[in-house]
């Protein structure tokens, strides 16, 4: 119990990987024990296709090259819900990376280093099947859980990133991702840079109380 409370809380987002290559073998490890996570009627409806090398560089420029010019295709938050990116935005460019609120021209760069996927060696899109609806991406979102405590587990790190899947056209090609499946988030793997500050971030989460209600009469 006491690894496992260990590995929820040492998970978090990471925003800028050393270089260090990933063992494919921790990663297969982590895979696997990923595979063990529940699924409506045992579906597995989990697909990630990773990229690592000469085809994550590929991936990584086509990225950049469209980022630059459109933004990307992401369902807006409803607003009862955007003070949530807001505060995060504070806390990750202002208190993580000293970047002033005015600070248009570093805020930019910034955001841009989503799609380099902060630098990880190992870079993974996940996806599921289009035919398929909230009970089976609630599976997905378990087994993606299940593999990034797994992964920490073996001294890994990680990023889940939404933002490149707004430039879905750009992943179905470079990855040749089948167009039966819909892609949900990226993920970043690999070694988080000691030396940059926004790796030490942790993120201040809501109460239970805000998210529970138990009955007892």
């Amino acid at each position: 119990m006491d690894t496992l409370e260990r590995s929820i809380k040492g998970r978090h987002s990471t925003r800028k990987f050393l270089s260090t290559p990933v063992p494919r073998s921790l990663v297969n490890e982590a895979l696997a024990l990923a595979q063990h996570a529940p699924s409506n009627s045992n579906i597995q409806p989990w697909r990630i296709v990773f990229a690592s090398g000469a085809a994550r560089d590929r991936l990584k420029e086509a990225l950049l090259d469209v980022a630059k010019q459109e933004t990307p295709r992401i369902p807006p938050l409803p607003e009862s819900f955007r003070h949530y990116r807001s505060q995060l935005g504070l806390q990750v460019y202002g208190v993580g990376m000293g970047i002033a609120h005015d600070d248009k021209q570093s805020k930019d760069a910034a955001v841009l280093r989503n799609f380099e996927f902060f630098g990880a060696p190992l870079v993974g899109v996940i996806c599921m099947h289009r035919d398929l609806g909230p009970p089976d991406a609630l599976s997905v979102g378990m087994y993606v859980q299940t593999l990034l405590l797994a992964l920490t587990e073996r001294g890994l790190d990680t990023c889940v990133e939404v933002s490149v899947t707004g430039y879905p056209d750009v992943l179905r090609r470079e990855l040749n991702i089948e167009p039966e499946l819909l892609m949900l988030s990226g993920l970043a793997i690999g070694y988080a840079d000691p030396a940059f500050p926004a790796n030490e971030l942790r993120i201040q989460r809501d109460p239970v109380e805000k998210s529970v209600t138990f009955f007892d009469d």
